[in-house]
């Protein structure tokens, strides 16, 4: 075969066009000397290994022009392209029916490989294997039943603590025994417990510590828990607790003095934290757990499929050095998810059941300690990573922060752009000459090993979401739900790298809009109120038929009170929310959370609240400035002081505002919707501080409460 010939076999096999070499060829029909030929060559070699091995876009599950299909010929109403029909996933393995199956096949695959792991300060992580996770769980759940709890869906079983081996162990003793499980959490408050126990008839509570049982038997002292029996705890019981548990005959005892479930089962009890009224507890079953979790299984293992379709198809399974992105699918027993959002939340517990119960993999758990979080990152090396917006946030500010020469800004600007230009052509990798220069100390501040990350809970800024992509170097997927559909009912499909969406359908929900005349919101415009049906849709909520009512239609579709918006390609937009709405006083109706996720895109915004009252005719902001930047700001502007003083000057504090204003009129908000007053506070809204829910969402009433003088002096001040 004639050199050429070679060459062009040779680049044809890598899957170039003959066409995008009519130059080179044209130089190679000149006569050239022998060593001209090797030198030739040589370059042809070089040439080829950089074609066969140079990184490969990810072949992603479907088209992503048609990411969903219109149930009925309805293109309101969706459902997931990865189904071939209408019927929702109910389940991905045909053994796998609850999430006690997962948890054995994670048991049957690995057996006494590592399950959960804890570290204390200063020291490496620890590993419970999976047997004695099992056996531990058996054991438990015997003690259980020793207590009179008896083996059946509607025993509930309450726990109370951060989130622990001990926590996950309980859950699986209850899933053993097909009892329910009740979590509980500090930030629900007094009077939320004594509801949540005396509308269960909870006998027995786990506790993580002393502290916790103490404050559940000062309930039972008072009388406010009637049927509160036995309270058991984790780690070190003293006599004076057990004696006054015996004088209000309550049995106070140590963990290690202590049939399967049906899909129908009720598995837990989730009380959602909401930002208004009492806790509901939405009744979940092992068939909703199931259904979820193998909806993401089948996402992952289909885009294998086409992965691994791909390689054979494109000949690279040989390759010296294959694609970065080789495998990353595929959630493998030596894969570790680091466990800190509250277990009592079904979003992380179904990280849990994903990652660890079906996979054989490993969950480790923080100290208990958020600020100690990045240090357990750090130590854990996770490959998983579930987050929440305002924590990527963070991640973001701080990346940015860290950059304080224009040189390095630009540099980093720069590799940044070279990135996102890669994932706009599917590639996700980690091993660039961009990660290499710049990246890699980012990357190492959250242990080096990450290849999934997965955010949820509240919408994500378009910016932040492509700048973690690019920087962190692996596949960051968005997801939507709450806890009434068990976690989510839609997920960005691996290829789809981009932006401003939370993905299709998962194959477990059909996903509908209906018509918010007040809001102006119709189904025919692809807009409205978002609805779920299907086998992750949960039971309804416990003894409260009106609620369930509320948010279930009798055909089984659940009203989620956000409001959602299709997009060309079949992925959902979350664009409002339907249930914090309110009028001003001139009859425009304004969704406050709407316009806060469009101030915070403010560089200077780290956190903001947006109030409006139906006597008024302008809406007042009440923002806490991000710490990490609002400094240096102020002094480009001209102003110099402490944090605290900068929040306090009142030429600042409309410099801001109008710096929103500029943000919100880009974004598209109406005159009406932009904030006319604004007030500034040095204190960050948190869990601790009452302002926020665990799931870290805005109480509303909470801080409309706590900020009631501000306000009052603002709209007092201010004429419009």
């Amino acid at each position: 075969m004639h050199f050429q010939e070679w060459l062009r076999s040779l680049y044809s096999s890598a899957g170039l066009k003959g066409s995008e070499l009519e130059d080179f060829w044209s130089v190679l029909r000149l006569p050239v000397s022998t060593s001209s030929l090797l030198g030739l060559g040589a370059l042809a070699s070089l040439t080829a290994y950089w074609l066969m091995t140079r990184p490969r876009p990810m072949p992603p599950p479907c088209d992503l022009q048609s990411q969903s299909v219109a149930v009925g010929g309805n293109p309101s109403c969706r459902r997931s392209a990865l189904l071939k029909d209408d019927k929702l996933l109910d389940f991905y393995f045909d053994d796998i029916r609850t999430g006690y199956d997962m948890f054995l096949r994670g048991l049957q695959i690995t057996g006494d490989g590592p399950c959960l792991g804890f570290r204390k300060p200063g020291q490496p992580y620890e590993w419970i294997s999976y047997t004695e996770v099992a056996q531990q769980a058996v054991a438990l759940g015997s003690g259980l039943l020793a207590k009179g709890c008896q083996a059946n869906p509607q025993q509930f079983i309450g726990v109370f603590g951060q989130n622990s081996p001990q926590w996950t162990i309980s859950e699986l003793a209850c899933y053993t025994y097909s009892m329910a499980l009740v979590p509980l959490y500090d930030t629900l408050g007094l009077e939320s417990i004594i509801h949540i126990l005396n509308l269960t008839e909870i006998s027995l509570v786990i506790c993580d510590r002393e502290e916790k049982a103490a404050s559940l038997l000062e309930i039972k002292e008072k009388g406010s828990t009637p049927t509160l029996s036995c309270l058991v705890v984790c780690k070190d019981l003293s006599p004076e607790l057990v004696e006054r548990g015996r004088k209000s005959e309550v049995d106070v005892l140590k963990l290690d003095e202590l049939m399967s479930p049906q899909p129908q089962d009720l598995a837990v009890v989730c009380f959602t934290s909401g930002t208004t009224g009492k806790p509901k507890g939405a009744m979940i079953t092992h068939g909703n757990i199931a259904s979820n979790t193998s909806s993401v299984i089948k996402i992952l293992e289909v885009c294998l499929h086409f992965h691994l379709l791909f390689l054979n198809e494109n000949s690279l399974s040989s390759c010296v050095c294959p694609p970065p992105c080789m495998g990353s699918f595929e959630i493998k027993q030596d894969d570790v998810s680091i466990s800190y959002l509250p277990l009592a939340h079904m979003f992380e517990r179904m990280i849990q059941v994903l990652s660890m119960f079906c996979h054989g993999a490993r969950v480790g758990f923080y100290q208990g300690d958020i600020s100690l979080l990045m240090d357990d990152i750090k130590t854990l090396k996770p490959t998983f990573f579930p987050v929440v917006p305002r924590l990527l946030n963070r991640i973001y500010d701080k990346i940015l922060s860290s950059v304080n020469s224009p040189f390095r800004r630009a540099l980093l600007h720069f590799a940044v752009r070279r990135k996102q230009a890669e994932l706009s052509a599917g590639i996700v990798r980690n091993n660039s000459l961009w990660d290499k220069l710049v990246f890699r100390k980012i990357q190492a501040s959250m242990g080096g090993n990450l290849r999934f990350v997965l955010t949820a809970s509240a919408p994500i800024s378009p910016t932040v979401l492509s700048f973690l992509r690019a920087t962190l170097g692996c596949l960051i997927f968005e997801g939507y739900g709450q806890t009434e559909c068990t976690a989510g009912c839609t997920f960005s499909l691996p290829g789809d790298w981009s932006s401003g969406h939370v993905g299709a359908p998962l194959p477990c929900a059909m996903v509908k809009v209906v018509d918010i005349p007040e809001m102006d919101y119709y189904a025919k415009n692809g807009a409205g109120e978002i609805c779920i049906r299907g086998p992750c849709v949960f039971k309804g909520y416990l003894r409260d038929p009106e609620k369930s009512a509320e948010a279930l239609e009798s055909d089984g579709w659940l009203h989620t009170g956000d409001v959602g918006q299709w997009l060309p390609n079949g992925t959902l937009r979350i664009i409002d929310r339907k249930k914090h709405i309110f009028k001003l006083s001139q009859g425009e109706y304004i969704a406050p959370e709407k316009i806060e996720n469009v101030y915070m895109r403010c560089a200077t915004v780290l956190q903001v609240f947006v109030h409006g009252d139906s006597l008024e005719s302008f809406l007042i902001g009440i923002v806490v400035p991000n710490p990490e930047v609002f400094v240096t700001w102020a002094k480009d502007q001209g102003f110099v002081g402490s944090y605290e003083e900068l929040c306090q000057n009142p030429d600042l504090t409309k410099i801001v505002m109008k710096d929103m204003q500029a943000v919100g009129k880009v974004a598209g908000l109406k005159s009406f919707e932009q904030i006319k007053a604004l007030h500034l506070h040095p204190e960050m809204f948190s869990v601790a501080n009452g302002l926020l829910t665990p799931t870290l969402k805005s109480r509303r009433v909470d801080i409309r409460r706590a900020f009631q003088e501000q306000i009052s002096s603002i709209y007092s001040k201010t004429t419009h």
